[in-house]
């Protein structure tokens, strides 16, 4: 291509996949409000974000195969449509369901459109200037994920949480315009006849049967529902395995998983991102519906997480080059490990700077630590030619982290919320009338309406529900800091003290 169509395509790409990226991030601090506006129970509040992360990380590896053999412009151009066209919907929904269903759509289109990025970028450029192309895709990235939740709390608090969907309309309709005129397209004439379609269908069944059973388990309990959708789940999950291990065109080549380095570093992602995914999505709860924060308040105090981890990064790279990446996979989850601990100290009062502040700015000195050392593992723990799909993986593991980590530890979280809350309520003294609408109320957590009833009694009621949760958030926070010092272990157990590449 022309030095002009290079920098056309990496416009694309960077407006394309910052859409994705943007959804990621801004939803967790609107949630709130948006759980309160449509009136949703937390079940119902979870699959707002798991219904886009389950599509996303099942069909990501697919997407970035049907690039490879239909053509990169015109499936980075399909998945971008079909995310503007969900996000539309999203924009639109009535009632928390709709919403739900074009969320799963927009992880669809989402699946096809961030592979597609980095495809396009690839193709378009040389060896030579490759590297630098990537890296200003990376750095806008990071630019976009810092910005994320303060420009989601900045919109939710000046206008409705529907314009943060709106907005991705004619962001698309610019990328798809610059993609028709100016990119040129691409395929690999080598590509497999075959997509591995059985292999997304079972690893989308496993995962949403498993996140279905977890968090469907808070509103229908019963130990034998739950067991059938877990065990549901695994079965296709191990159909997957079986699928991958014999198919000619497996999405996820199980042979890449003999590298000791390649399995330690994707446990390692496993656990990490699960714990970051899972705090990602109940702190902003915490801070605005126990502290009192405003959303465009929340945003901002998860702004220092991300900047550091953007600044950190290559001077970690740089360290990772000289010292290797093993003695860095397993500091940086021990300093984030320490960081969720730290998290787990405040209670309902204080300010930003004696609560929050310190746990935030350590978890992200730990995340910025193991972020580019652990891209750096994986993508030297393989052959060069199995790069790409080496890449795919880990971050397919660390979408499906976060995925499964909402769900499983919503269930811990629902369940000490409920403990906390019977240990409240009997100091209260409540009618039988008060004390069924609590029960009616209790699934919604945080978001629970009292506005039916006397003033003080509501507001005791919400003093009540809040100190459950902040009792529940702290179990939750500590279990997230166990996870990511058991990334540690696994890094020092399984990467490989030579793996400096």
């Amino acid at each position: 291509m022309s030095l002009r169509d290079r920098r056309w395509t990496l416009a694309a790409a960077i407006l394309g996949s910052s859409m994705a990226f943007l959804d990621a991030t801004v939803v967790n601090v609107a949630l709130p409000v948006i759980q309160r506006e449509l009136r949703m129970t937390a079940d119902l509040a979870q699959w707002v974000v798991e219904a886009y992360a389950l599509l996303l990380s099942s069909l990501v590896l697919v997407g970035g195969a049907l690039g490879d053999r239909y053509g990169r412009s015109r499936m980075f151009t399909t998945g971008v449509a079909v995310f503007a066209l969900a996000s539309a919907a999203c924009g639109l929904a009535p009632d928390a369901r709709f919403l739900i269903a074009a969320r799963a759509l927009q992880g669809a289109g989402a699946a096809l459109l961030v592979p597609g990025s980095l495809s396009l970028i690839s193709a378009a450029n040389t060896a030579k200037e490759r590297g630098a192309a990537i890296g200003t895709w990376s750095a806008f990235s990071a630019i976009t994920g810092a910005i994320g939740p303060v420009a989601g709390g900045w919109v939710v608090a000046h206008s409705s949480w529907r314009w943060l969907f709106f907005f991705n309309v004619p962001i698309a309709v610019i990328v798809v315009g610059i993609a028709v005129l100016r990119v040129d397209e691409t395929r690999d004439e080598n590509a497999p006849d075959r997509t591995d379609w059985l292999g997304a269908a079972l690893a989308t069944a496993g995962l949403g049967s498993i996140v279905f059973g977890l968090i469907d388990s808070a509103r229908v309990p019963g130990r034998a529902r739950l067991a059938s959708f877990l065990t549901a789940g695994t079965l296709s999950l191990v159909g997957f395995l079986v699928v991958e291990a014999r198919t000619q065109s497996p999405m996820m080549p199980l042979s890449l998983f003999r590298s000791k380095t390649f399995a330690g570093t994707n446990l390692l992602t496993l656990l990490l991102y699960a714990a970051l995914g899972a705090t990602m999505f109940f702190l902003p709860f915490d801070l605005i519906q126990v502290q009192g924060y405003t959303p465009l308040e929340a945003g901002a105090s998860l702004l220092p997480l991300v900047v550091l981890i953007a600044a950190m990064s290559p001077f970690a790279g740089a360290a990772s080059a000289r010292f290797g990446v093993r003695a860095l996979l397993i500091a940086g989850p021990l300093v984030a490990s320490t960081g969720f601990a730290l998290l787990a100290l405040p209670g309902s009062e204080g300010s930003y700077v004696t609560t929050f502040l310190s746990g935030v700015v350590v978890l992200g000195v730990g995340m910025g630590i193991t972020v580019a050392p652990l891209t750096t593992a994986v993508m030297g723990s393989v052959e060069v030619r199995h790069a790409g799909v080496a890449s795919g993986i880990n971050n397919a593991v660390a979408r499906a982290a976060g995925l499964l980590a909402i769900a499983a530890l919503g269930v811990v979280l629902l369940a000490r919320f409920d403990r906390a809350l019977a240990e409240e309520l009997p100091q209260m003294a409540l009618p039988p009338e008060i004390g069924h609408l609590v029960s009616a109320e209790r699934g919604k957590l945080l978001g629970a309406d009292f506005s039916s009833i006397d003033p003080a009694l509501a507001e005791a009621l919400r003093r009540a529900f809040a100190a459950a949760y902040v009792a529940a958030f702290r179990t939750l926070m500590l279990v997230n800091a166990t996870m990511a010092a058991a990334g540690a272990l696994s890094a020092a157990v399984l990467v490989g003290r030579r793996a400096t590449r």
